[in-house]
């Protein structure tokens, strides 16, 4: 936001200049009123009593607000509402008329300030969350000495002190201490989050309770929450498609009413229809009705005030034409892994073949699989040492086998561990068909040859998944498709937790992209849901891309249309939410808006709407009424 922006509209040179006008329209007025001063109405009688000189200022003072631009739109021949407004300002003390004159520069500037207004509202309510942020920071020196320094110093490395009640200066991660932190400015999570030792936290998040320190992993002006304020400012200059077409249609729509005004106050006169003065009057204040102001503001305003309030509540929407999509959107596909169910493998069961123990088993699994980086090696390593079998055994010839497993020597025994592609000529036991169809993912162990067991893992599904995917339907999201690389009888058991009868397993990325393709050609608008790398191809395939966890992956809040930057999905029905509350009162504003016009047009045509009432109604009440349609939307609550 520039400086410019930053300062209030209600304190710039526009402002004083409108008050002026305003209070000087008010006291010329009283004064005609009064004074009972009488009317010198007609033909190029501009009223020079003392009433007349003071409205003549307000006018004069009030239109140089857009008379310069004014003089402008005409050197580049088009016609925009700052021209509108000057011809009928002058049109108007041309015929006596000063009152009207000075109404119209008053409160037509007053309308572009309450619009001004509006708009930067809306965008500052994303930058006073780094208000929020501490000017300085405690940085702990190698000495252990305390030194305050200002937090734009920080640099990655940092050690950094935060104690109850105080906000992280910096993200980081934490090397001491232990405390809740209240992260709703950054995920919109509005639930503190415990933290300990090598936890992530982010700079704008608050302390509750407990000490904290903290080792800095980004500069100062590259966190997350500068990253997030970054692309919500760029998100506000991109423009939503009905944006552009309001903006397309604006500019036939005023010089077709233009005309019409010309025409309202040639043709009658000329055909005898009643004397030139009254049609010449209506004729202005048809061309006060035609300024488009509410009309041009009804989306920005609306748009600007829904991608905001979103960031301020932890979804980041990259620009209008996402917003638009969302709320627009008929289908959602989720992936299933890290985006349904926690992403998070852990062994539910152990069981040994013959006479081998569990126990055995298990150790066997460990000792091999301490070699792989795998997420189903880690979590039996993970499950071995909870129940203190750490593996001892020396182990040799380790051989990865990718898609099936791994192999290695063990004491001088070949042990395989992996799916059943890896034991081609072992016929699978009775168990492990009991277990992959209740939902596990099973692996087998063999000893020398010999299956000696195997090993059921689970990925849990999300606690507030159920609840997502029913508040999903109930805005009339009704078709929700699961897309998982992982096996039929897996994906099942999930796709029953949840209620959703649509499931397509086993895919790769470019099948993924081609279920979307398939979605997107009986829907008009379908939304891939997933973690933003691993599902990039599908993500980008959709016709908006929703990522979550978008705090801990700049990646994600880079690539993806949608970030939900918490990581889980409790966000996502209120993302969409807010974008179809967006969309209609987008299309609210711009119908009375319209409806607003044309009934005052065919009142200015009839004579029964005077200038007065074409500014006070058709300009500034009309921008008024969209301005404060469109805040409604911050008021939102997740």
């Amino acid at each position: 936001m520039t400086a410019v922006e930053r300062r209030s509209p209600w304190r710039t040179p526009e402002a004083r200049r409108t008050y002026v006008s305003a209070v000087l329209w008010i006291a010329g007025a009283a004064a005609v009123l009064l004074l009972d001063a009488p009317d010198t109405g007609g033909w190029l009688r501009v009223r020079l009593d003392g009433p007349g000189v003071v409205l003549l200022c307000a006018a004069l003072i009030g239109g140089w607000n857009f008379f310069p631009k004014a003089v402008r739109a005409v050197q580049g021949l088009r016609l925009d509402m700052n021209f509108l407004m000057t011809v009928a300002i002058f049109g108007a003390l041309l015929i006596g008329e000063p009152i009207e004159a000075a109404a119209i520069a008053a409160l037509f500037s007053f309308a572009e300030l309450l619009e001004s207004s509006a708009v930067i509202r809306a965008r500052r309510a994303v930058e006073e969350l780094v208000r929020l942020s501490p000017e300085r920071a405690s940085v702990v020196r190698e000495d252990g000495s305390e030194q305050s320094v200002a937090s734009s110093e920080l640099r990655k490395g940092h050690r950094v002190r935060v104690r109850p009640g105080e906000m992280i200066p910096i993200d980081g991660r934490v090397v001491d201490g232990e405390s809740s932190v209240n992260q709703a400015t950054v995920t919109g999570e509005s639930v503190p989050v415990a933290k300990e030792p090598d936890d992530p936290v982010y700079a704008g998040t608050t302390v509750i309770e407990g000490y904290l320190e903290i080792e800095a992993t980004t500069d100062a002006g590259d966190t997350t929450l500068d990253r997030i304020i970054r692309l919500v400012h760029q998100a506000q200059a991109r423009r939503a498609p009905i944006e552009q077409f309001v903006t397309r249609f604006a500019r036939f729509y005023t010089p077709s009413v233009t005309a019409l005004a010309a025409a309202t106050m040639l043709l009658p006169p000329l055909l005898g229809f009643g004397g030139g003065l009254d049609w010449f009057t209506r004729g202005l204040t048809l061309l006060v009705i035609a300024c488009p102001c509410a009309l041009v503001i009804a989306t920005p305003v609306t748009v600007v005030s829904a991608l905001t309030t979103a960031a301020r509540h932890g979804v980041l929407v990259k620009g209008g034409e996402y917003l638009e999509a969302l709320g627009s959107t008929c289908a959602i596909a989720f992936d299933k892994t890290g985006t349904l169910t926690t992403g998070h493998l852990t062994v539910s069961e152990t069981e040994g073949l013959g006479n081998r123990s569990p126990e055995e088993v298990l150790a066997l699994a460990a000792a091999v699989e301490h070699r792989s980086e795998h997420p189903i090696a880690r979590a039996i390593v993970e499950h071995a040492a909870d129940r203190g079998l750490a593996p001892d055994a020396p182990v040799s010839d380790f051989e990865a086998r990718p898609g099936r497993g791994v192999v290695a020597t063990v004491d001088g025994r070949r042990v395989q561990v992996g799916t059943p592609e890896l034991f081609p000529e072992q016929p699978l036991p009775a168990r492990f068909i009991e277990l992959e169809e209740s939902g596990k993912t099973v692996v087998l162990v063999a000893d020398d040859g010999r299956l000696a067991g195997l090993i059921a893992l689970s990925d849990g599904l999300r606690p507030e998944a159920p609840t997502v995917v029913e508040q999903l339907r109930h805005v009339g999201v009704h078709e929700q498709v699961i897309l998982t690389g992982d096996h039929e009888a897996v994906a099942r058991s999930i796709a029953r937790s949840l209620g959703l009868s649509d499931v397509r397993a086993g895919l790769l990325p470019q099948e993924k992209v081609a279920a979307v393709e398939e979605l997107k050609a009986r829907h008009a608008v379908v939304a891939m849901v997933g973690d933003g790398v691993n599902d990039a191809p599908a993500l980008a395939a959709a016709s908006v891309g929703i990522a979550m966890g978008g705090a801990g992956s700049p990646a994600t809040i880079e690539t993806a249309d949608v970030a939900l930057m918490a990581d889980n999905l409790h966000m996502l029905p209120y993302a969409v939410r807010v974008a179809q509350l967006a969309r209609r009162l987008v299309r609210f504003n711009i119908a009375l808006a319209l409806g607003l016009k044309l009934i005052l047009a065919a009142g200015a045509v009839g004579g029964v709407v005077t200038l007065m009432v074409a500014v006070l109604v058709g300009d500034m009440g009309a921008s008024l009424a969209v301005t404060l349609n469109a805040m409604r939307i911050a008021r939102m609550r997740a």
